[in-house]
Formats: structure tokens, C-alpha cells, sequence
């Protein structure tokens, strides 16, 4: 807590620095040295000392404030995500601000024209789908977090799912399994494209495409049956925890006689489920985490340009080593 009467000027004397320089390493503006503004911090944190924010703000011409912007209404992919913004921005004494479009051109719209207006030092974009979204146009710095922006120069970071379905397939064949069926969602979603193609390329199997649903999971497992398989992989957890309810249903045990693996690690399916699914991580906070950087470095005048795939993650559990 700030103590009554401290001055910047104080802060100033305890470091052996002028009031402006001071200023300028409390607020990371000018060219100073790290040394320097390291003295001036724990000057201003012996003497308990915080910056004024709408002192910072006027002094800088920034608002340390960012914005959020999604499509997901539920916040199954946001969230995870504005955490990993968070950890980069609260660093740097950022607010971030969610601001949720619920799939609305209109919505988004009026929120833009409010964001620029208020003066935002910048947008993070994301949403609950991962095809590639046209860009928005503001006169702000933008980076687009698990749908990348349709503009090639845009800013984007997205998830590598072709990398994240193959570890699967790798991980099965390891534990011997020779005859592996895929299920997954609507063949339009490129989440479900992507996946599928990864598995048919190291399989040479044609995948079901359905609903990202527990009940398509359980009517899809009566039809892969027929084939015989010793494991099932899912284009998601809820596919996946359909699969794994229908085969106790009929006696069939996971994973002694059929393997099955999820994808999204979403805890609310994956840990849920009987047994608890092996599935691939997002890590959307660490998607969250890159894209904030990214942010932070076009709010300094460095931009990237371009799309980074940042890679999923295997997470194993009993649907496939058993207890």
C-alpha cells in the first residue's frame, strides 16, 4: 500500500536519481538502464510507493489496458486463454478487459468502436472455433489466439492439432495396438478436419465424422465395432467419454480390450470420464501466454508478422495404460 505523503521525488532521492528518471523507469518508458531501473523499483517498493494510474496514463499516452475479444459465449477456450494473458500483462501492471461478441458481427462491432474510443493499448483475439477469422480493423495493435486472422501479416497463434492427433496414433501403436478407429466432429470444422487427417495419414482409415457430443461417441462406437478394433481415438473428450459409457454398456473393458484416447484435455470430460481419458492438451494458457507477448511487443512498436503454431501436448491416463 501506498504510504500517505510519498513522492515521486522521494523515490527519486532514495535511488540517487532525478524525479524524471524515476518517472520513467516506474512507468518502463525512456532509455535507461536495467540497473537504474532496478534501483528505482525497490526505492519505490522500500518506501511503498505506487504509481498514480491516471498519472501513468497521461504521462505515457497509454491506458495499460487490454482487451479480450471473443466468440465463446462459455468461455471453454477464453478462459484458459485471458489466464495465460494475464499472467504476461499483470506482470507489467496491465489491466485486461473480456469483452464477449456471443458470435454477433454487430456486437463485435459496437464493442470495437468502444474499445478504440476508450483507448485500449491493444486486442487479443479469440473465440471457440479455430478456422482462420477475417481481420478487424482498428487503428490498434492485434494478435489473433486460436483462429488465425485470414491476413497472412496479421499476428496469429495457433494450435498444431495435425502434430496432436499423430502423437495419439504414436502413443497407441507404442502399447501395441494394431487396429485403431477414429471419431470425431463435423467434417466442416477444421478442428475436426485437421485431427482426422493427421490419424487417416498414419492409418489409412476413414474417420466418422459426427457431433462433438457424448451421444454421437456412443451411436459411432456400435458402428466402428463391426470392424473390430483394439483402440478408438476421439476428436474430442465428450466423443471420447460417449465411447468409453457405451463399450461398459456392452461389457466390452477399457482399456484391456479397447484402447481410447480424447483430445482437449477439457477436465470437466477428460477426469470424468470411466476411466479417465489419455487426451491432448491445448495448453491454451500457454497459447495465451505467446499471444500476450506478442501483444506486448507490438504495443512497443515491434510487431510479428505471420502465423506460430505452438505445439499440443499428451497427456496419459488409464483409457489407455489401465489402473
Amino acid at each position: 500500500m501506498k504510504r500517505p505523503g510519498v513522492r515521486i521525488t522521494d523515490v527519486a532521492a532514495l535511488a540517487g536519481v532525478s524525479a524524471g528518471t524515476a518517472s520513467k523507469a516506474l512507468n518502463n518508458t525512456g532509455q535507461l538502464s536495467q540497473e537504474t531501473r532496478s534501483r528505482v523499483r525497490r526505492a519505490a517498493a522500500q518506501l511503498g510507493f505506487t504509481p498514480d494510474a491516471r498519472g501513468r496514463a497521461l504521462s505515457s499516452g497509454r491506458t495499460y489496458t487490454v482487451a479480450l475479444l471473443t466468440t465463446d459465449s462459455s468461455g471453454r477456450f477464453s478462459i484458459p486463454i485471458m489466464r495465460g494473458v494475464e499472467d504476461v500483462l499483470s506482470a507489467g501492471e496491465l489491466a485486461t478487459v473480456l469483452c464477449d461478441t456471443r458470435d454477433d458481427p454487430l456486437r463485435e462491432q459496437s464493442y470495437l468502436r468502444t474499445l478504440v474510443a476508450r483507448g485500449v493499448d491493444g486486442i487479443v483475439v479469440t473465440g471457440r472455433r479455430t478456422e482462420p477469422r477475417p481481420p478487424i480493423d482498428v487503428p490498434l495493435p492485434v494478435v489473433y489466439a486460436l483462429a488465425a486472422s485470414t491476413n497472412p501479416a496479421d499476428a496469429s497463434v495457433i494450435v498444431d492439432d495435425a502434430a496432436g492427433a499423430a502423437a495419439t496414433i504414436t502413443h497407441l501403436q507404442g502399447l501395441g495396438c494394431t487396429r485403431i478407429a477414429h471419431i470425431t466432429g463435423p467434417a466442416h470444422h477444421r478442428s475436426a478436419a485437421e485431427r482426422a487427417e493427421a490419424v487417416a495419414a498414419a492409418l489409412c482409415t476413414e474417420p466418422l465424422f459426427g457431433d462433438w457430443s457424448e451421444r454421437w461417441g456412443r451411436q459411432a462406437t456400435d458402428l466402428v465395432l463391426r470392424e473390430h478394433p483394439d483402440a478408438i481415438t476421439c476428436g474430442s473428450d465428450q466423443i471420447a467419454r460417449g465411447v468409453c459409457d457405451r463399450l461398459r454398456e456392452l461389457g466390452r473393458s477399457v482399456p484391456d480390450e479397447i484402447a481410447v484416447t480424447g483430445y482437449d484435455n477439457w477436465p470437466v470430460m477428460a477426469l470424468a470420464s470411466r476411466p479417465p481419458l489419455t487426451t491432448v492438451d491445448l495448453r491454451l494458457e500457454d497459447l495465451g501466454r505467446r499471444a500476450a507477448s506478442l501483444l506486448l511487443e507490438a504495443i512497443a512498436g515491434t510487431p510479428h508478422h505471420g502465423v506460430l503454431e505452438l505445439p499440443a501436448q499428451l497427456v496419459t491416463r488409464e483409457s489407455t495404460l489401465g489402473a
